[in-house]
């Protein structure tokens, strides 16, 4: 049992009943499911339908584009039990996408979109990364020409999260000159788009059930008052002021996954046998589970901090990229070290701890690589 943190003020009667809720609709109605969408590679878009309407989808929204007109903390509490669950982070990304046209729409294209976007009907992908590009997102290719009333997209974008499943994508393109101030954000219904085609379900190391394809775009038209904000060259801002928010869409998750690994090795540990006694009971076992266990306490005591800091407006960006980094690198430190006490079954896929292994890799790597993050970080240091 991990030691009890200290509540925040964000964590109140309110969410925990919240969170009671998420829990059980994703035990009763979600796990049985995941096995196979494992095996199939993705999770089938209308699975969110009714988790939309349950309100869990983006009940941070005003009720007058669907939500609850909740904080961000019942999101972070989505995300939270969705990672202890194994889920993919599916409705992480789609809910990045929906606060870009909240943050940076017009009214009308609020009204268009984040209703659908909430209730699950759609599901929101972000197309930024190109193949050679990576992080650089100022290096990117894909390009998007005004021809009357419309803009005409042609490109290509890999590494896409829901690539497959998606309906709606918000899409980086380079609308004028090379650097920052050319790229724009464009949003795509994608159904029976001509000229927009979904390429290879690209195969992973982990997260097997969320969907990641390669995307292309030849001669794609799409409305021009589907230019996100309706000002070109804004995208690459659009994208950078939303990090603080997004980074804990990643932090929380891991916070999650460590005390389920936590939890998984000491329930296993207490069991299995080995010599006469319990794995436990080996002083080797008991020490790397306390170290383990510390590393939870901090990891969520530093999370819970952020989000209550992200509540009253004051997370800045060093913090975030600090939450991203850091917490991810002792997701996947905990994990392996939990691992390793699984002992060869550790190794096998049947086992949670193995799949933990898998998809926790990716959280070092997307959503800015650490390194990346480090690089932010140095940088104020010497500003």
């Amino acid at each position: 049992m991990l030691p009890p943190l200290y509540r925040h003020q964000w964590m109140d009667d309110d969410i925990e009943a919240f969170r009671e809720q998420v829990r059980r609709y994703i035990a009763g109605e979600m796990v049985p499911s995941l096995d196979g969408w494992r095996r199939q590679g993705y999770v089938p878009r209308e699975v969110w339908v009714p988790f939309g309407s349950m309100g869990f989808m983006l009940p941070e929204l005003d009720e007058a584009y669907g939500g609850s007109g909740v904080n961000l903390a019942y999101q972070c509490v989505v995300q939270d039990e969705l990672a202890k669950a194994e889920m993919p982070a599916n409705t992480a990304v789609h809910t990045i996408a929906a606060h870009y046209i909240l943050e940076y729409g017009t009214e009308a294209q609020k009204r268009r979109w984040l209703p659908k976007l909430a209730s699950g009907e759609m599901l929101a992908g972000i197309a930024m990364t190109e193949p050679g590009c990576g992080s650089d997102l100022q290096a990117m290719r894909t390009r998007a020409r005004l021809d009357g009333d419309s803009y005409v997209i042609d490109g290509a974008k890999t590494f896409i999260t829901n690539g497959f499943t998606a309906n709606l994508l918000v899409v980086a393109v380079r609308t004028g000159e090379a650097g920052s101030r050319g790229v724009s954000l464009v949003v795509l219904e994608t159904e029976n788009l001509p000229g927009f085609r979904v390429g290879r379900r690209l195969e992973k190391l982990g997260q097997h059930a969320s969907d990641t394809a390669e995307l292309f775009f030849e001669n794609v038209r799409v409305p021009a008052d589907h230019l996100l904000g309706e000002v070109e060259g804004r995208g690459f801002a659009q994208l950078m002021s939303q990090l603080p928010y997004e980074r804990m869409l990643l932090a929380v998750p891991a916070a999650a996954v460590i005390e389920r690994a936590v939890e998984l090795t000491l329930e296993y540990t207490q069991e299995r046998k080995a010599f006469g006694q319990s794995l436990y009971e080996f002083q080797n076992t008991r020490f790397k589970l306390a170290e383990c266990a510390t590393l939870a306490h901090v990891v969520r005591s530093f999370v819970n901090d952020c989000v209550q800091r992200l509540l009253d407006g004051n997370l800045d960006d060093t913090s975030a990229y600090m939450a991203k980094w850091w917490c991810t690198e002792q997701q996947c430190k905990v994990v392996d070290e939990c691992l390793q006490l699984f002992g060869g079954y550790g190794y096998m896929a049947e086992y949670p701890i193995a799949r933990l292994y898998a998809d926790s890799r990716v959280q070092r790597i997307y959503g800015g690589a650490n390194e990346i993050m480090k690089e932010l970080i140095a940088r104020k240091l010497a500003a």
